[in-house]
């Protein structure tokens, strides 16, 4: 009888392990990510599943060609967090969409570049009337094309300015359908193959139409899970110092550029100097007046005027603070 009840409270609790076990799996909470092609530190992030091991969230990344189908996406609430450049990120704002920037990705510096087919007549600016330029439409690369001809004195609905996803750029360019484009890598690094480089975002930044690279948030999502917040921006800091410190001595074979190329679908080859045209700030440099503390809504309400402008957008915010939040970064370092 004794033996009897042992096996029954043994059954019992096995049973009851079995039905905490499928508890816990059936709460597991699940983040869907649209990330995108650019040679970043969230790469490496994204190739250690260390987010995942410290949460016991899953984490559905999912490829995006560019920012305007992330912010879609986010719309949508198929998507909760995404990478997007300053100009759809600005384009979601000013629509109303309910998103929060709470890392600067990379400070875009020389990482995306207007270049020139060999042969195509392009020289400059100037000489770009009538010529056909390959570039996402919303892009910060879109962005700066259209402000730097306006800037140059170049009326930009007299270059012919073609709305093409990466992807399409590439393949224009090798049947020699576009005479230029404004780009990010890992296409650009096949585009200036047999081109020029005009301008880079750099360059263009400096005649005052700074741009970056961020990841953004619903902010439902976010208030819902601050824990995963904070330990998602920890990991970004990390991955960011690993590239800083360690970049100028990775070589294509080396484990982290692999793994880079591979989330990026780019060639190993050409990430170390294609990343090395970015600036990725840290978190402490994150909550500098530069980024999330001031800077970025700035150049957010520049864009949103150059949106308006086009028809993009029916109105500018009165204020783009509302859609940066800094708190995650500040809990992620003490602050």
């Amino acid at each position: 009888m004794k033996m009897q009840k042992r096996w029954m409270l043994k059954a019992g609790a096995a049973t009851a392990a079995l039905a905490m076990t499928g508890f816990a799996l059936a709460q597991q909470k699940t983040v869907t990510f649209a990330n995108q092609d650019m040679l970043v530190p969230l790469r490496l992030v994204m190739e250690s599943g260390e987010v995942e091991k410290e949460t016991g969230y899953k984490i559905n990344w999912r490829m995006f060609s560019g920012g305007g189908d992330v912010i879609r996406a986010m719309a949508s609430g198929d998507v909760q967090m995404g990478e997007v450049g300053s100009s759809p990120l600005t384009a979601a704002a000013s629509q109303g969409q309910d998103i929060k920037l709470l890392w600067i990705s990379a400070d875009i510096a020389s990482a995306e570049a207007l270049v020139a087919r060999d042969g195509g007549g392009i020289s400059n600016f100037k000489s770009m009337e009538g010529k056909r330029i390959g570039v996402p439409f919303v892009s910060t690369a879109h962005y700066q094309l259209v402000a730097a001809l306006g800037k140059e004195g170049v009326d930009a609905r007299k270059v012919n300015i073609m709305n093409m996803r990466p992807p399409e750029i590439a393949a224009a360019w090798e049947r020699g359908d576009i005479d230029g484009t404004f780009v990010w890598d890992p296409v650009l690094a096949k585009v200036k193959q047999k081109g020029k480089v005009i301008a880079t975002s750099g360059s263009i930044a400096q005649m005052g139409y700074p741009t970056f690279e961020g990841i953004a948030v619903s902010s439902k999502f976010a208030q819902e899970n601050p824990q995963f917040m904070v330990a998602f921006i920890k990991a970004l800091n990390r991955a960011s110092a690993q590239v800083r410190d360690n970049l100028a001595r990775w070589t294509p074979d080396s484990p982290e550029i692999k793994a880079i190329a591979k989330w990026s679908k780019a060639d190993p080859k050409d990430v170390p100097a294609a990343m090395a045209l970015y600036r990725f700030p840290s978190a402490e440099e994150q909550l500098g007046v530069q980024w999330l503390e001031g800077g970025a809504a700035k150049a957010m309400t520049n864009t949103a005027t150059f949106l308006k402008s086009q028809g993009r957008i029916q109105e500018v915010k009165p204020d783009y603070a509302a859609y940066v939040n800094s708190s995650y970064v500040k809990q992620a370092i003490g602050r």
